[in-house]
């Protein structure tokens, strides 16, 4: 029995071991995922967390909430230094350095202005009048020439025989005239004897009639083969420049020959032409009509170089409806030949002269929003917007017909930082080399202000001009 009771409690001892042991050994296997499961969420938090703190650590790290009221004070600091130092603001408060000139009255003409073309007054392609040999020329390409020289010869001979045979028939046309004259004057002697019948008067008086008419289709014959010798000397029919030859001599030449010998050029006088609107034309036609001679002036095509000097001539007869302009003629002497045919130049036409104008020069007229207006400069060195009305402009000079008065002074350069009030310098005031002695003197003070502090105080010094 204890041996039966023993063997039962055995197992029953040793069996809680092994299934203690084996309740391990089996957990492991059953819990596997679950744990790993719980491993990662553990490691993302963290990661999380770290991120976070990073974040806020960057945050922080840009924001400095412990240094804001210090960056404050620098920054005010900064801007006082700025002003201080010539900053936008204080720009607008400093004096302005402008430069001024005076309005004076004087004369301010009235000058039109246009492009013209140098036109010459006679242009001519010298051409033959008769049909025979050019058998020589005279001239050279080029070459001044006056009127009335003989340009090139024609062959004279055929035209020599043709008057030799044209006089011959008029010396015997006119023996036959005189012959018939006599008879005439006897038969009438005859009649008043009453020996002869009065029709053989009558119609000896007819034939003298018939002679005489006669003798002047010879003499006209004549006259037409010496004008033919003439026209075989070919001249100039005016002073001028030839230009280049258009035929040589040994050629046959005919008055149909569209281009001529040689083309003629007249350049003493010349003109030019050119046009104006035709809203200039009243007080054109004003002084024309009052018998003015109005001075034209030729310049060059960059206007800036004058070439001869002239008057109006003349005016065309009609306003171009196309554009508006009018043409105008005006005649130069042209003895320098500085004006050459076909030249296109700037025609300044002095139409009047406005007497004791006021007169400023024009960069001192500015454009607004309200019109043309000036910086009057007053005593107390501050200027005023004026609003004028400009008259006349010449170049470098405006005239003011109202806004402003003789003797006061406007802003000529340097009004782009003005404005009603502005405080202004005005550098031309002060000579120029006592400023430049005074600031030599004062550079010089302060370099060696500047080289003792710098050897009582060289860190403080050093470290002050990093600051600033």
């Amino acid at each position: 029995m204890d041996q039966q009771a023993k063997r039962p409690d055995s197992p029953r001892r040793e069996t809680p071991p092994q299934s203690s042991a084996q309740s391990p050994a089996q957990s492991p296997a059953s819990s596997s995922p679950s744990a790993q499961v719980a491993a990662r969420r553990g490691k993302g938090k963290v990661i999380a967390l770290g991120v976070v703190i990073v974040i806020a650590g960057i945050v922080l790290a840009r924001w400095q909430p412990w240094n804001k009221a210090l960056s404050g004070g620098n920054a005010a600091a900064a801007s006082g230094a700025r002003m201080h130092r010539g900053g936008p603001g204080a720009m607008a408060n400093l004096p302005q350095p402008v430069s001024v000139a005076t309005a004076r009255a004087g004369d301010m003409p009235i000058v039109i202005t246009a492009l013209g073309t140098v036109t010459p007054l006679a242009d001519i392609t010298v051409r033959t009048q008769l049909s025979g040999t050019l058998q020589s020329v005279y001239f050279e390409e080029g070459q001044m020439v006056k009127k009335g020289d003989v340009l090139a010869q024609i062959d004279p001979r055929p035209y020599q025989n043709s008057l030799a045979n044209a006089e011959g028939q008029l010396a015997r046309d006119q023996a036959l005239l005189a012959t018939a004259r006599l008879d005439l004057k006897r038969y009438q002697t005859l009649l008043s004897q009453d020996s002869i019948a009065s029709q053989q008067v009558d119609t000896q008086a007819s034939l003298v009639r018939q002679y005489e008419g006669t003798v002047k289709s010879d003499q006209a014959n004549v006259d037409t083969y010496k004008l033919d010798l003439t026209y075989a000397r070919i001249t100039a029919p005016v002073s001028g420049r030839v230009g280049l030859r258009q035929v040589d001599p040994g050629n046959y030449v005919t008055p149909s020959d569209t281009s001529g010998i040689v083309v003629l050029t007249q350049l003493e006088p010349i003109s030019v032409i050119f046009t104006t609107s035709e809203d200039n034309l009243p007080s054109i036609m004003k002084q024309l009509r009052a018998g003015t001679k109005m001075p034209v002036t030729a310049y060059d095509r960059s206007n800036t170089t004058m070439l001869e000097g002239g008057s109006l001539q003349t005016i065309d007869n009609q306003i171009d409806t196309t554009t508006g302009t009018v043409k105008l003629r005006a005649s130069f002497v042209n003895h320098e030949q500085a004006l050459f045919p076909n030249q296109f130049v700037n025609a300044r036409l002095l139409v009047d002269t406005i007497h004791d104008a006021v007169i400023v020069p024009t960069s001192a007229v500015l454009n607004g929003s309200q019109g043309q207006y000036v910086y009057v400069a007053k005593p107390d060195n501050t200027v005023s917007v004026r609003l004028v009305k400009v008259g006349p402009v010449d170049a470098e000079r405006t005239s003011i017909a109202s806004g402003l008065a003789v003797g006061e002074r406007v802003v000529t350069d340097g009004s782009d930082r003005l404005r009603e009030g502005a405080q202004i310098t005005i550098p031309a005031e002060h000579p120029q080399h006592a400023k430049g002695a005074s600031g030599a003197s004062a550079a010089k003070g302060a370099s060696w202000a500047g080289a003792a502090s710098g050897a009582r105080h060289g860190h403080r010094h050093a470290s002050q001009t990093q600051a600033q």
